[in-house]
């Protein structure tokens, strides 16, 4: 384990994602946890005034590539970049973001070390893994849900290095900043071929997000329980009054209740608002793998049985029709 726990540092025309702020907070825990160093590496350009804030993020080590041709993700030209700097270093863990990105660069760079790769996992652990008489002690154990999440399974990966897993957004927390943490910050060069950018960006269309779901301090979601998208609409009508966003079950989704960036769960977003209100959610397993961490829980259903009232810290069982109606107005009178 003396090489380090590395992160990979995803970001969009310098912004950084949040995902990567979260496995440096789980990458420094799991760095204390082994004594040694967390390392992490960011590809683009004009990112080098990334280098303290990654630092101030739990880092203590920061490799920086930065050219004008990686201003946008490139397979090629990002996968290279990244086993390069792995084979030279040979870190023990490494963390990359399950987004869009991670989850195209992350098994590029799995194949070229000839190891293993475990995707959304939802916790990571260090811990002791035995098969018939061998013993691997202080090796990753690669958490995730399976089987549709039915089943809690531990993954590991004990003779390759690096051990590898792509973690979902809002899974971990975001750590704080402390600008005081010192931090070694080293340059990169990269030399990109003319086969490294065989394929160009002819053009970039980006949307605007209408939900923020991860940032909302109250959500308020529903699901198949409202029976169709015009039922929806008392939701809307809620969470605006609240000052919180909409969300939603896949299964809500899937009926065509609401659109999918509204998703919450094992399928869609992970979330950890102050406030989260369940209406019409019976709490599948999958749903409740996303909202489960949220500081105060209330839920709405008909039946008293369903699984959303072992989490929820207030629980009405009720008819959501009268009820919802009944809290808006109050709400509406308190204003």
């Amino acid at each position: 384990m003396e090489n380090g726990v590395w992160v990979f540092i995803e970001n969009d025309s310098r912004t950084i994602a949040d995902v990567s702020f979260e496995l440096l907070w789980k990458g420094r825990e799991l760095a204390d946890h082994l004594r040694v160093e967390l390392v992490c590496f960011i590809i683009g350009h004009q990112i080098s005034d990334a280098a303290p804030e990654l630092i101030a993020h739990g880092a203590d080590k920061v490799y920086v590539a930065d050219d004008s041709q990686l201003a946008c993700y490139l397979t090629l030209p990002y996968t290279r970049i990244a086993v390069d700097l792995i084979k030279e270093f040979r870190p023990s863990i490494l963390l990359i973001g399950a987004t869009s990105i991670g989850r195209d660069l992350a098994p590029r760079i799995a194949s070229h070390m000839r190891t293993g790769l475990t995707a959304d996992c939802t916790d990571l652990q260090i811990g002791e893994y035995k098969f018939g008489k061998k013993i691997w002690k202080e090796i990753l154990l690669q958490i995730r849900p399976a089987f549709g999440g039915n089943v809690i399974a531990t993954i590991v990966t004990p003779d390759t290095r690096p051990q590898m897993a792509t973690v979902r957004e809002g899974v971990f927390k975001r750590p704080s900043a402390d600008f005081s943490r010192k931090g070694q910050v080293v340059q990169l060069n990269p030399t990109l071929t003319e086969q490294d950018l065989i394929l160009k960006i002819v053009e970039r269309v980006k949307a605007e997000k209408k939900v923020n779901l991860k940032s909302a301090r109250i959500i308020v979601a529903g699901g198949m329980g409202f029976g169709s998208r015009e039922n929806f609409k008392i939701i809307h009508e809620l969470a605006r009054i609240l000052g919180g966003e909409v969300g939603a079950t896949r299964a809500a989704v899937d009926a065509g209740f609401i659109d999918r960036e509204h998703q919450i769960g094992q399928t869609g977003v992970t979330v950890r608002p102050n406030l989260y209100i369940a209406l019409g959610i019976s709490g599948a397993v999958q749903h409740m793998a996303g909202m489960q961490e949220s500081s105060r829980i209330a839920a709405i259903n008909t039946d008293p049985n369903a699984p959303i009232f072992s989490i929820a810290h207030y629980g009405i069982v009720g008819d959501l029709h009268e009820t919802i109606p009944r809290m808006i107005k109050a709400y509406k009178e308190k204003d």
